[in-house]
């Protein structure tokens, strides 16, 4: 019988405190993360475990990732492969299920799929992937997904596949805008009846269609087409919202820090 792998450490107690960091890290720092009301993630209890594939367009990509994790998908442990040199330099990362991988050798993938074997045998985790392996504007296209994705099918027959289209923006506030959306779920059965070729094509497919859908629902500005994961502080503060809380106050009326009038946009709790 063969050896049982565990799977990276990951401390529960460790990441809770650490997504509570996050969840006002983001707040601080941003003026929203959003989720495209028809990119809400499909329901997948009881479904096996998760393969949540993303574009990687930015350095907040982790630690929306991981807000997007604790509060979307809270019933699931969450994964993540990390650059082994990025992980020598934010170590704390490894008691929440970050894992090394070595981008520049050829026991990177092998390293990838060991890792991903032992989180994958459970019903109950993810595994989040950045899965271009490097930084590239929202625009690239193609995307360039590292074949490693595609092999999970193959380790994780009973998976579900879930593609994540992330990008920011600046609307009408100081502070930017974080954006989500998911894209309808791949079986790892499906995936696995095509040749492995087609099997990364078909994945790189169902993440640009997701991306190009949210780019046009970002474009709109509209912030009706987003449910609101998280808001932020909002106006610009300084002598500039001094100045206006006071013609406010002149004028009897109750000051808006923000530019709108309130988003419109409901914030989704957990």
């Amino acid at each position: 019988m063969p050896r049982s792998i565990k799977p990276p450490e990951r401390s529960p107690r460790f990441w809770r405190f650490m997504a509570a960091y996050f969840d006002r890290f983001v707040r601080r720092h941003l003026n929203a993360l959003r989720l495209a009301r028809w990119g809400v993630p499909a329901e997948v209890t009881g479904a096996g475990p998760l393969v949540i594939y993303a574009n990687h367009p930015a350095w907040w990509d982790a630690a929306i990732l991981i807000v997007a994790a604790d509060r979307l998908f809270p019933e699931h442990e969450s994964f993540a492969p990390i650059d082994a040199a990025m992980l020598e330099k934010y170590g704390i990362f490894r008691k929440m299920g970050a894992f090394a991988v070595d981008l520049d050798s050829a026991r990177g993938g092998a390293q990838f799929l060991s890792a991903s074997r032992a989180i994958l045998g459970a019903p109950n985790r993810a595994i989040w992937i950045t899965a271009q392996g490097r930084f590239a504007d929202v625009r690239v296209r193609p995307l360039g997904l590292k074949p490693g994705v595609a092999r999970l099918a193959e380790i994780a027959p009973e998976a579900t596949f879930l593609p994540l289209a992330v990008e920011y923006a600046f609307w009408d506030e100081r502070g930017a805008e974080a954006f989500l959306a998911f894209g309808p779920p791949l079986s790892a059965a499906a995936l696995l009846a095509l040749p492995r070729p087609e099997r990364l094509a078909r994945l790189e497919a169902a993440l640009t269609a997701t991306l190009d859908r949210l780019s046009d629902d970002v474009m709109t500005r509209d912030p009706d087409q987003f449910e609101t994961v998280l808001a932020g502080r909002r106006g610009v503060g300084g002598v500039y919202d001094g100045w206006r809380r006071l013609a406010a106050a002149l004028a009897g009326r109750r000051f808006e820090p923000g530019h709108r009038n309130g988003d419109g946009a409901e914030t989704r709790t957990r």
